[in-house]
């Protein structure tokens, strides 16, 4: 017998602790996946070089009036479009800020898209469309790491002048590791069940986005300590959450705090700075311009973090 089946992916290779999967009952199987999850955030953590550098490339777009572009395909792209999708209620940004493209378009949001992930010329034509260029990065999301459709996306980002990125779960290409800007390589090892990229990979990569767009916008002044003060308050929980914010860091009751995100129509940030430094919106919006959107130089520091009693 061959080893002709084997794959040099490691995300295609069989994991031993799990070969008998079909076996177990449901706390044994509960057991088996917590513990290969387990070992998720310590791979994302032996990234951290490669994540912090990716940071700097999007918050050095962003200043340029670049976009954070995601491509992906399957879980890959499905995360991303969430990534991006979560960015304007937490942190106030314009919804081309960062893009989330994957392939086989929306219908793969919800449903697999067949051949979409090797439809090369797809992924080309989508980096023409979304008209990439200089200021923008290119973040490609594959666990596989050779993605056919994410490969020629970043080829083609990269001919436009745009940085780019691979994330990906098994070692990159020789190409890629040449020509990328930064690779995010998270080795979390083989699957539970062999190949399914959902499970480890797909918890590696949310880790990985959710520190590169939070990093990258805690670097624009949109976070005060760790308080979202760019959020949008969409919903009846985040309007509560916008009121709490301004109490918290004003010392206004609720209806003070209410009033001033009224007056500052809906800017959490603006009504903290009007109520600190008892000023108009426009004289707040000067301020805050002056200290390029950031609280701390225009209010000081947030109030001490108090424990619950």
């Amino acid at each position: 017998m061959t080893d002709a089946f084997r794959d040099a992916r490691l995300t295609e290779r069989r994991n031993p602790r799990s070969a008998g999967l079909d076996t177990l009952a449901p706390p044994e199987l509960v057991e088996l996946v917590n513990a290969e999850d387990a070992g998720v955030p310590g791979a994302v953590a032996r990234a951290r070089a490669d994540i912090a550098r990716t940071i700097e490339l999007v918050e050095r777009a962003f200043r340029a009036g670049g976009r954070l572009v995601y491509v992906g395909a399957g879980t890959s792209g499905r995360l991303g479009v969430l990534d991006a999708a979560e960015c304007p209620p937490t942190f106030g940004t314009p919804p081309e800020m960062v893009v989330g493209v994957i392939a086989g378009g929306s219908a793969a949001l919800l449903r697999s898209v067949e051949g979409a992930e090797d439809d090369v010329n797809a992924a080309i034509a989508e980096m023409d469309a979304r008209r990439i260029g200089p200021d923008d990065v290119v973040l490609g999301i594959a666990a596989s790491a050779t993605t056919p459709y994410v490969r020629a996306a970043l080829g083609r980002a990269q001919t436009l002048g745009a940085a780019t990125v691979l994330l990906s779960c098994s070692e990159p290409p020789v190409l890629l590791r040449e020509t990328c800007d930064a690779c995010i390589t998270v080795l979390v090892g083989p699957e539970v069940v062999t190949g399914s990229t959902r499970m480890k990979a797909g918890t590696a990569t949310k880790l990985v986005l959710n520190t590169v767009t939070t990093g990258a916008m805690v670097r624009l002044g949109k976070v005060y300590g760790n308080l979202m003060v760019d959020l949008r308050a969409w919903n009846a929980k985040l309007v509560d959450r916008a009121e709490r914010i301004v109490m918290e860091t004003t010392g206004a009751d609720r209806a003070a705090a209410r009033a001033a995100i009224e007056a500052a129509e809906g800017g959490v940030k603006r009504a903290i700075v009007m109520l600190r430094r008892g000023v108009g919106r426009e004289e707040a919006d000067r301020l805050l311009a002056e200290s390029a959107g950031f609280l701390r130089p225009v209010v000081g520091d947030p109030p001490p973090l108090h424990p619950p009693s």
